[in-house]
């Protein structure tokens, strides 16, 4: 069953963590993102290996944007 890591907050992809076939546990920082000047990292909800990355650094994102699919 898949598991989708969306983000929580209107930002910037400052800095993509992991790549697909990487295995992360139970939040572990994926991602970084920069919203307002500030540094927010996203964690995964489970753990797992990356399936997919939906974005990529510099990418401007809204909240609920999805981010990394885990399987």
């Amino acid at each position: 069953m898949a598991v989708e890591v969306r983000a929580q907050i209107t930002g910037t992809v400052w800095k993509v963590l992991v790549q697909v076939g990487q295995r992360v546990v139970e939040e572990e920082t994926v991602v970084i993102l920069e919203s307002m000047k500030m540094e927010i990292p996203v964690e995964a909800s489970a753990a797992g290996s990356v399936l997919a990355v939906h974005v990529s650094e510099g990418d401007s994102i809204e909240d609920g944007t999805l981010i990394v699919t885990l399987e």
